[in-house]
Parts: C-alpha cells; sequence; structure tokens
C-alpha cells in the first residue's frame, strides 16, 4: 500500500455533456482522491482540446469524433496522441472506463510498468443484450471481450456482486469490488417542492419521474409502458423525464398518439432542480437492465423517494428492500409501482433516505483508491459520509 501521493491518471469514453452516472462518478472520485492528498488527472474526448483544473483535479479534453446515432458520445480514437500524453503525465497508477475502444490501453500500462485497472460501468453481456444479441451469442461475446480485459489489467473494479458475476464467469481472478455513493447533503428529502410538484400533477395525481438516457441499453419504453398500464388501469398518473439521448423523438412520438401524460425535459443540468425533481415524485423508475449500480436510483432514494428497478440489473442488490424490483415488462413496473404506493408515504420515504445512506462517498473513494493500493494521506471532510 502506497503512503506517498500519486498521479492517478483517469481516462473515460462515451463521456458527453449531457452524460448522467458516469460523469457524476469521474467528478466525485476524482474530488475524493484529490482530498485524500493525491493528483487525480482525468482524460476525456470533446470537441476541441483544452487543459483546466477543477475540483476534482485536473481534466485533459483531446479532440473526438462523435459517434452517430448516440446522442452526443464523442470517444478518443488518436492512440498516439493518447499515448503520448500519457508518457508526458508519467502516471503512478492509471484508471480507465471503457473496456472497449480504450482496452489498448492496459498493453501500454504494462510496458510502461505502471498498475492499471479498468472500471467496469456496465455489463457487458447485459448491453448486448439490449441491442438485440440472443443470451447466448451475448454471452460468448462478453466473455470474450471480458477474457481479454482481465488479461489486459492488473486489477478489474466492480461495483457491486452483480457486475463481478461475469468476471467470476471466465476465472479472473484479479476482480476487486467496490461501491460507488451518493452526495447524502445535496440530495436529500428536505428538497421536496409543492411549488416544483404542481406543475406536473394535481394534487390527487400520481408523480412519476424517471432520470436516465433515453437509449437502447437504458430501455426507457419501458417507463412509458408503465405508465401506460397505470393509466388503463384508472390510476392518475404523469410521467416526467428528465434525459435526452438518440430515442428521445420517437418516445415522444409514441407519447403524443398514445396521448399519454409525459413531459420530456431533457438533459436537466441544473443538480439542484433534478433534486427537488427526485424528491418531489410520489416514484422513481429506473428500468435500465444492464445497470451495475444506478446511481441515478440512488440519488432519488436520498430524496427519500422509492425506485422501482428491474430485475436484470444490479440494482436490487443496490436497493434492498427500500423499493420495489420488477421484471422488464412495463405491466410489471406498474404492479411494483401500485405496491409501493400501497405503504404509508412517511414509511416508504424513510426507508428510501435510510438504504441511500448505507452508500456515502468517503466509502466509494477509500475503496477505488485500495484497488489503487494508495492509502488516503489526508482527513477528508465529504458531505454525506463520515472521515
Amino acid at each position: 500500500m502506497s503512503g506517498r501521493p500519486l498521479r492517478i491518471v483517469r481516462l473515460a469514453n462515451f463521456v458527453a455533456p449531457a452524460s448522467g452516472g458516469l460523469r457524476t462518478a469521474l467528478r466525485e472520485l476524482g474530488r475524493g482522491y484529490r482530498e485524500s492528498g493525491h493528483e487525480p488527472v482525468l482524460i476525456v474526448p470533446g470537441d476541441r482540446a483544452s487543459d483546466r483544473v477543477t475540483e476534482q483535479g485536473r481534466i485533459i479534453t483531446l479532440p473526438g469524433p462523435l459517434l452517430p446515432g448516440t446522442g452526443g458520445y464523442r470517444v478518443l480514437t488518436d492512440r498516439r496522441r493518447v499515448a503520448w500524453l500519457l508518457e508526458a503525465l508519467a502516471p503512478d497508477r492509471l484508471e480507465v472506463s471503457d473496456r472497449t475502444t480504450l482496452r489498448w490501453t492496459g498493453t501500454w500500462a504494462r510496458r510502461a510498468r505502471v498498475p492499471a485497472v479498468m472500471v467496469s460501468h456496465e455489463t457487458a453481456d447485459g448491453v448486448l443484450r439490449t441491442w438485440g444479441l440472443p443470451e447466448s451469442t451475448a454471452r460468448r461475446a462478453a466473455d470474450a471481450l471480458n477474457i481479454r480485459t482481465a488479461h489486459a489489467y492488473a486489477r478489474v473494479v466492480c461495483t457491486t456482486e452483480f457486475a463481478e458475476r461475469e468476471f467470476v464467469r471466465i476465472g479472473a481472478r484479479n476482480v476487486v469490488r467496490a461501491p460507488l455513493g451518493v452526495d447524502l447533503v445535496e440530495r436529500r428529502p428536505a428538497l421536496r417542492d409543492t411549488g416544483l410538484r404542481a406543475r406536473y400533477v394535481r394534487e390527487t395525481e400520481t408523480l412519476l419521474v424517471t432520470c436516465t438516457r433515453l437509449s437502447v441499453e437504458k430501455r426507457p419504453n419501458t417507463a412509458l409502458d408503465a405508465l401506460e398500464s397505470l393509466v388503463r388501469r384508472g390510476r392518475r398518473a404523469v410521467l416526467v423525464v428528465a434525459g435526452d439521448g438518440p430515442l428521445r423523438r420517437r418516445l415522444e412520438q409514441r407519447a403524443r398518439e398514445r396521448r399519454l401524460p409525459v413531459t420530456f425535459l431533457g438533459h436537466v443540468s441544473d443538480r439542484g432542480l433534478l433534486g427537488a425533481l427526485q424528491a418531489s415524485a410520489d416514484v422513481c423508475l429506473a428500468p435500465g437492465p444492464a445497470e451495475t449500480f444506478g446511481l441515478a436510483a440512488l440519488e432519488a432514494m436520498a430524496c427519500g423517494t422509492p425506485v422501482v428497478v428491474s430485475a436484470s440489473s444490479a440494482l436490487p442488490e443496490v436497493i434492498g428492500s427500500a423499493g420495489a424490483v420488477a421484471a422488464d415488462r412495463g405491466a410489471a413496473f406498474a404492479d411494483a409501482v401500485d405496491m409501493l404506493l400501497e405503504r404509508p408515504e412517511g414509511e416508504r420515504r424513510e426507508s428510501a433516505r435510510a438504504r441511500a445512506e448505507c452508500f456515502g462517498w468517503d466509502t466509494a473513494v477509500r475503496a477505488f483508491l485500495a484497488a489503487h493500493d494508495a492509502e488516503a494521506l489526508l482527513r477528508r471532510s465529504v458531505p454525506g459520509g463520515v472521515a
């Protein structure tokens, strides 16, 4: 375990201005590394080159092309430039958040004798299934990808036992567990805003909220399916969608054609507003079947709002008994919403908050530093956690 300050260089693809969970995780971990006495440097793609120092450490942006049909995602494609930058930065540790297009950095790290970790943010077979591959084909492809990933890096970091399973399946022995977290001060039940709530629902109506990227692997259509099922049953419910992505136009068209009470907000950059929206909802929906942690769901729970989650994801492990688990069908999500609303409001909100309090960012930072064989050199003071 290193007891000296380390330069921890982090690489991430598929980060856009409208990104959600990954962007949050990068920010909070970088801030935590810095407050723990280390030097975090984040390299991400963008529309132009930049280099700036922020509260999460140094952020270097390299030009990267847009991926068509992804709603704004960019990737680092110039390997020579990235390798040159890595050599110039001379990292003590490397942390990579993309097991596909950036897997080559594991080979670079081995040659440079830099300990490197890969962070698994989504299950490979889960993502492949959401793109329509048969389960057996998705599993074979995922196993092949994960074998190469496990061989390329000194360690693979998984945020849940669920995420770890696909590496256990291939016999990988370099997997470590490190949870993510939630800011328990920024996200809190007191953000509940009756005025904001009144913008979307009447007093007797149910407010459902989903905060997700509108892309195939997130399955946002399940939220609309659930709303349609609830309305058909006679429940007066409204859905507010916070998020953007390539499926937005199709979802908006469906809502219009079916006359569903849905409001699409697009990407909500104001984190205070997003927290107030989550706190003001009766139930939040997290339909993504390939999630390995689910930060948006945890943030909603920190706001005191229970969440219905996909049974195919890691979220049942995260929410415990404080929410509800549903099969990947709209009717099943509707059943789970009804079940949650049968519980007294105070009870369900207290339970959600209590579960979220098990996940502070301080715990996450310590676990990630341990994966890097690094110590927290300074006493940290992190909102929502014990230093």
